[in-house]
Parts: structure tokens; sequence; C-alpha cells
């Protein structure tokens, strides 16, 4: 008989295999992350990775499964959710589960924001017209920053990329966040790309990549700056990445969601309640994440499209319980505990960036 942990481990290798024969939704690769649970149809050819919180089943995305088994594997995996008294909630979701579900009754639907998308065989035209991407490229490099692709074994055992993640978690706003946006990753990085900036050979930041295998493509999941990398590292990462997947012949490319941000239209048909709260957070919120700062990252490198990124809730009205369950997911705690953290943690880091500037001759 297995331990939890064995068995964990082993439901997330085969979640991991059904993934890279299904995976359809850009944060398909991400279920294999610690943290998640994960439910197996009854035949055994699909995966439902997701995390308990405040009465609901948080979805990654969607169902992996055969786009002709889509229907059925939902209904079978709700069926699962009620006997368990739980609510269900895909947050992530995209064009595949939102059309089949926007005109069912029983099930409520919002816009999170939108994701960049590139083919990456247009990668290199798109950047030539981009001069000021090119100045940024220059300017890393002047500093000495190559990047290059390593294995994923040798990335999992390198500790200077640790400390790299290390450095960058210390410059956030929040606590670590989890679900789709787990930072603890390097132990298992087996089905990843992973590219790292490094400076007279010592890394100062890696980008990692997981693959989106139904559409042949790539999500850039992480992009970690260490202390010491220079402006134009980050950049410089995303582009050796992206030309690297568009020369094995690659056709979709994407950063993933961003969050909030003006490139998602229809967020103007979300319930006027969600819009005040969401304009609240994004107005008051900017001292622990700053949303227009990620999609105005994003934005530079052009996109050739942004694609709208919806969260889908099985109720008659997206109701504030299932937002709340869907901050509780990514908190790992209840959201009052998780801004009480934060403010805490933004105490400390302003004591310790005034103590620097004082000890500074």
């Amino acid at each position: 008989m297995h331990t939890r942990d064995e068995k964990t481990k082993l439901n997330a290798v085969r979640a991991r295999e059904l993934v890279l024969e299904h995976g359809w939704n850009a944060t398909a690769f991400q279920i294999v992350n610690p943290g998640f649970e994960h439910w197996f149809s009854a035949k055994g050819d699909a995966v439902v990775g997701f995390v308990r919180a405040s009465g609901a089943c948080v979805v990654a995305g969607a169902p992996v499964c055969a786009a002709e088994r889509l229907d059925d594997v939902v209904e079978e995996w709700e069926a699962w959710c009620r006997l368990r008294h739980a609510r269900t909630c895909y947050f992530g979701a995209a064009g595949r589960l939102h059309q089949r579900m926007t005109n069912r009754n029983g099930y409520s639907t919002i816009v999170l924001g939108a994701q960049p998308t590139w083919d990456p065989a247009e990668w290199s035209s798109t950047m030539d017209q981009r001069s000021s991407l090119r100045a940024q490229f220059r300017r890393a490099r002047n500093k000495g920053v190559v990047v290059r692709e390593w294995p994923s074994d040798k990335a999992e055992r390198d500790t200077r990329l640790a400390q790299c993640l290390a450095e960058w978690q210390e410059r956030r706003g929040l606590p670590p966040m989890h679900f789709l946006v787990e930072p603890q990753t390097l132990d298992d990085l087996a089905g990843r790309r992973v590219f790292v900036a490094e400076r007279s050979g010592v890394p100062v930041g890696f980008l990692t990549a997981s693959p989106i295998p139904a559409r042949n493509g790539w999500l850039t999941e992480q992009f970690v700056r260490g202390a010491n990398a220079p402006n134009g590292t980050v950049e410089l990462m995303v582009d050796a990445a992206a030309r690297a997947i568009a020369a094995d012949g690659s056709r979709y490319l994407t950063m993933g969601l961003a969050p909030l941000c003006d490139y998602a239209k229809a967020a103007a048909d979300n319930p006027t309640w969600l819009r005040w709260v969401l304009a609240w957070v994004k107005a008051h919120g900017r001292r622990f994440f700053n949303f227009d700062g990620l999609a105005a990252f994003k934005a530079k490198f052009r996109p050739h499209a942004w694609e709208p990124i919806y969260a889908v809730s099985n109720e008659h009205q997206f109701s504030f319980r299932t937002l709340y369950s869907i901050a509780a997911a990514f908190g790992g705690r209840s959201p009052i505990a998780l801004a009480v953290s934060a403010g805490i943690r933004a105490v400390a880091q302003e004591w310790r960036w005034l103590s620097r500037e004082v000890q500074r001759p």
C-alpha cells in the first residue's frame, strides 16, 4: 500500500502523461505542480487538477482530455463534486470549455483578463520592428548577460537558481502565492524547458516554459530575475526562449494571463458588483501587485492576439463566495489571513530597505 506522499507523486506522474497527450489549455501542465489534487475519470483517460478552497473545488483551467470527451468528463467530474457538497469553478478557462458552458443553464461566466499569444515563426520579424526592445537586449548583453537553455536535470540540481528565486520572491509585494502561480517548481522540471541568464558564468535569472501539447505550443511560466541581474535580462530571456521554441517548429506561444487588463474587452459584461470589486483591487492593490505593469510588460512584445480568459462556475449567478474561494486557492489560506500576512510583509520589507539605506556610506 502506498503512503499519502507516494500516492500524490504517482498521481502527478499519471497526470503528466495525460497532459502530454491531451493538454490544450495554457495552464494544463501546471497541474503537476505542488499543491494540486488530481481527479481521474473512470476510464482513466482524463484528469482534473484542482484545489479545495472554502467549499469549492477550484479547477486549473479545464479538464484535460480529448476534445470529444470533454462534455462527458465535465458531467462525471461535477457529479463527483456534488457527492462532496462542493461547488465547482473552472479558473483560467479558455475557448474550448468556455464555448461549451456559455449557453448552458446553471453556469455563470466572468472575464478574468486576457493572455497574449504569438506565432513563434513570426517572432523574429516582430522583434525587428521593436527598436526599444532591441535596445533592452543590447543593454543586457553589454553587461555580459548570456542566455542558455539548460537541461532540466541540471537546473534541478543547481542551487544558484534557487537563490535567484529567493531573491526574486523577497522583492515581491505579496507572500508566495500558489495554484497557477506556484513558484516552487525547481524540484521537478521534467517536461519543461529552462532558459538561464548567466553573467560571467553565474546565473542571474531564469525562465521556465511549460508545454501545451494539443496546440503545439508553450507557456512561459516563470520569469525570475535575481538581485544581480541588469536591466534587460528578463527581456533577453524571453527573446531567447521564443526563438528556441520557434526553431523547434512550435506554432503557439503565450505568456499567460494578464489579470484585469484592458485588453479583455468582454470584461464590461461582468456583473456590476464584480466590476466594482475588481476595480477597487486594481486601484488599491498596486503596493502588492502591479496589474497594469504586468500587462504593459507583455504588451511591449507586440502580441499577435489577445485571448480572453474566463472563470466558469456551476451556479446561476457568479457569487462573491466563489470569488472568495478563488482568492483562497491562490493564497493557500483565507483571503483575510493573506491580507494580514501581506501587510506584515510590506512593513518588514520597508524596514529592510530603510536599514540598507541608512547603512550605505
